[in-house]
């Protein structure tokens, strides 16, 4: 028996024992422990250390994919549309022989762009003749010019959901649609991101937020929970359990948006270990950009850091300290 088919079989068995009352229900459990297995969790069951994740169904249609555009430039972030694209082409309906999703880049132009690394990626589609997306995917990457944020904002208007990853937050929040909703980003960006955009509720240690059709994931691999999160929408939760057991990814976060509570709490800054005023990560004060202020010496992750708090040092000083 092979771990899906066990996780399979564990699912069924806690959906129709409550069925039979509470000798059923002490039947799996003897069962799971008799096999060494731990009986499935019922689909949107609160445990232990997880928090109840609303189902908020999709409707998939009933034929056909499901457009997923995936907006890229330069500087995009390998992982962020690696790991989502990786979830929506694994994902296999039980009776259907197409794909669920048909995936595409797209850009402002069809020439090739640099990614993370220096990956060279041809795009597939420019924002004129793309198809329509029903699911958007944002990569972090470089800044937005105006048509991909027009392209966005038009888009947005029919899809079922429009998704970020990491600091693709920042171009989202650019198209003012996050504006007056809760989102999340990277955690090394919380700082800059509430700066930017104090119209929009910043929610730190949540692996991805939802809002209405607008949904944003915190850094990196939390693009795969998000991911996983829209498949099971779409489809529900045992399609998006073996879509992660085929991908031999072990992350519950996609089942618990609060998994990520560990970045919750920002850094504190000392003299010995400090952190950059301007984003919030650590830096090495050997070699790290730094600027004086009231007689107090601040280090940054970055010259663009140190410009930004040189422009306006009391906007990043004000109740913080060292």
């Amino acid at each position: 028996m092979n771990g899906y088919t066990t996780t399979s079989n564990w699912i069924q068995l806690t959906r129709i024992a409550p069925k039979f009352g509470l000798v059923a229900s002490i039947a799996v459990t003897v069962l799971g422990q008799l096999f060494g297995s731990e009986p499935a969790k019922a689909p949107n069951s609160a445990q232990p250390g997880e928090s109840s994740v609303e189902t908020n169904p999709l409707k998939a249609p009933a034929a056909g994919s499901i457009p997923v555009a995936f907006l890229i430039s330069e500087g995009a972030q390998v992982i962020d549309f690696t790991g989502p694209w990786e979830v929506f082409q694994d994902v296999m309906i039980p009776g259907r022989r197409d794909q669920p999703f048909r995936l595409y880049t797209v850009s402002e132009s069809t020439s090739p762009i640099r990614t993370s690394g220096g990956m060279k990626i041809v795009p597939e589609y420019t924002f004129e003749n793309a198809p329509v997306p029903k699911v958007i995917v944002i990569p972090a990457q470089s800044q937005p010019g105006k048509a991909t944020l027009d392209w966005i904002r038009k888009s947005a208007k029919s899809t079922d959901v429009t998704m970020s990853v990491c600091t693709g937050a920042f171009v989202l929040a650019k198209t003012g649609l996050l504006s007056g909703k809760t989102a999340t980003t990277y955690h090394g960006a919380f700082v800059r991101f509430a700066n930017e955009f104090p119209d929009i509720h910043l929610k730190r240690g949540a692996r991805f937020v939802e809002d209405g059709k607008l949904a944003t994931a915190g850094g990196l691999s939390s693009g795969i929970d998000l991911a996983l999160r829209v498949v099971e929408r779409y489809f529900g939760r045992e399609v998006a359990q073996k879509t992660a057991y085929d991908l031999e990814y072990q992350g519950q976060g996609w089942m618990n948006s609060e998994s990520n509570q560990i970045y919750a709490v920002a850094p504190v800054s000392t003299a010995e270990h400090p952190v950059c005023v301007v984003c919030g990560m650590n830096v090495d004060p050997a070699t790290a950009p730094k600027s004086t202020f009231k007689g107090v010496t601040y280090y940054f992750c970055s010259d663009d850091d140190k410009k930004t708090f040189d422009a306006a040092p009391d906007k990043f000083t004000d109740n913080k300290s060292l």
